[in-house]
C-alpha cells in the first residue's frame, strides 16, 4: 500500500452519503473489512528470505457481533492483527477499521487493543498503567481515575490496584492489559489471546465481561487457541491456515448438525460379548469400571444396544456426538 495514498472513507452496507451527512451505522455494517491482504517479512540477516506471513486473507466483522479469528501457531493471525492496530504495514491488499484504511489514527480511537503478551514497565501499579493509558486516549482528572478503578474492578484486579505489575501473576497481568483495553470505553475490542494465562475460573470470568461488553453494544474480535470458548460465544468465525483463510462462515452454517458417532457406556461385558461386538466391528474401549462401544449410524446403535440386551450388559449411556469446531479446526487448519 502506497503511503501517499490518501485516506479512504467506506460505507460498506449503503451507498455513499450526501456530502456533510453521515451514513447511518446499520446492523450488518463491517466495523472491521479485510480484502485480499498480504504481508511478505524479510528473514535472515545476510539471506533476507523472503516469508508471506498473510496470503490474501479477506474477512469482515459486523457491528454487534463476537466474532473469532482462528488459526495454529504460526498461521498468520497475530501478523493481521498487528496490521489492524497500526503497528505494522500491510505489502498488499487493503484493510479498513470503521470505514477509514489502515492505518488510521482517528479510527484507533474507537478501539480497544489487548495484545497476546502485554508488557507493562514492572515498577508500574495496575492502576498507575491503565490511568496512563486513558491518558493516551485523551481523558484526564477525577473521570479518569474514576474510569480507571471502575474497569479494573470489572476485570477482577482492583484487589492488586496498587501492586506493583513485577509481583503479579501472568493471570493477573492479562487482566490489566484488559483493563488498559476497556478504560477509554471503546465501540470495539481487539483482543489476542484474551484467555491466555488464566485458569479456569478466570477463563469463565472475561467470558462472562466479553458477552457484557457486547450487551452494552460493542463489537469483540478476538483470536484465541481455547476452541471451547469460541463454538460457545462466537457469532462468526475465520480460521487461517499458513496465512491462508481456509474456513469463514457463522459458527452455526458451518458445522454439521447430523450425528457423526454415538458412544454406548457399558458395564457387566462379558468375554462372549467383546468377542462379538468386535467380530461385528464395533470399536470397543475400556475405561475404569466400564466399556465404552462406538456405533455408527442409527443402525449401528440399535445393533449394540441389542447385543449388550443380549448378552445382559448395563448400559450406563448412549451419548451421540456432533461435529464441534475442534473437528472443523483439526480437518481444515491442521
Amino acid at each position: 500500500m502506497a503511503e501517499t495514498q490518501p485516506e479512504a472513507q467506506r460505507s460498506p452496507s449503503a451507498d455513499p452519503p450526501s456530502a456533510g451527512l453521515a451514513a447511518p451505522p446499520g446492523p450488518n455494517e463491517a466495523l472491521i473489512d479485510v480484502r485480499n491482504l498480504r504481508k511478505v517479512f524479510s528473514v535472515g540477516l545476510f539471506s533476507r528470505r523472503k516469508v508471506e506471513a498473510v496470503k490474501a486473507v479477506t474477512f469482515d466483522v459486523r457491528r454487534g457481533e463476537i466474532f473469532g479469528f482462528l488459526g495454529p501457531n504460526g498461521a498468520g493471525k497475530t501478523t493481521t492483527i498487528k496490521i489492524l492496530t497500526g503497528l505494522i504495514r500491510p505489502t498488499g491488499g487493503e484493510a479498513f477499521l470503521f470505514g477509514k484504511r489502515v492505518p488510521s489514527t482517528e479510527a484507533r480511537k474507537n478501539i480497544g487493543f489487548l495484545p497476546e503478551n502485554p508488557y507493562v514497565y514492572p515498577y508500574l501499579t495496575p492502576r498507575e498503567f491503565v490511568e496512563m493509558c486513558g491518558q493516551l486516549s485523551g481523558m484526564k482528572g477525577q473521570t479518569l481515575r474514576r474510569r480507571a478503578l471502575e474497569v479494573l474492578t470489572k476485570v477482577g484486579i482492583a484487589y492488586a490496584a496498587d501492586r506493583q505489575v513485577r509481583r503479579l501473576s501472568k493471570g493477573m497481568l492479562q487482566r490489566t492489559g484488559l483493563a488498559a483495553a476497556l478504560v477509554s470505553d471503546p465501540e470495539m475490542l481487539i483482543l489476542d489471546e484474551p484467555m491466555s494465562g488464566l485458569d479456569p475460573v478466570g477463563r469463565k470470568e472475561v467470558r462472562d465481561l466479553i458477552f457484557a461488553e457486547r450487551e452494552l453494544g460493542r463489537t469483540i474480535f478476538f483470536s484465541t487457541h481455547i476452541l471451547g470458548d469460541v463454538e460457545a460465544m462466537c457469532d462468526r468465525v475465520t480460521i487461517l491456515r499458513q496465512g491462508e483463510v481456509v474456513v469463514s462462515g457463522e459458527i452455526r452454517s458451518l458445522l454439521r448438525g447430523d450425528v457423526l458417532h454415538t458412544d454406548i457406556t457399558l458395564t457387566g461385558v462379558t468375554p462372549d460379548l467383546l468377542e462379538t461386538l468386535e467380530k461385528e466391528g464395533f470399536s470397543v474401549a475400556q475405561r475404569p469400571g466400564v466399556w465404552v462401544i462406538t456405533a455408527i449410524g442409527e443402525d449401528g446403535v440399535k445393533s449394540a444396544l441389542a447385543l449388550a440386551t443380549r448378552h445382559d450388559a448395563g448400559v450406563v449411556e448412549v451419548a451421540p456426538h456432533k461435529e464441534t469446531l475442534e473437528d472443523l479446526f483439526m480437518k481444515k487448519a491442521l
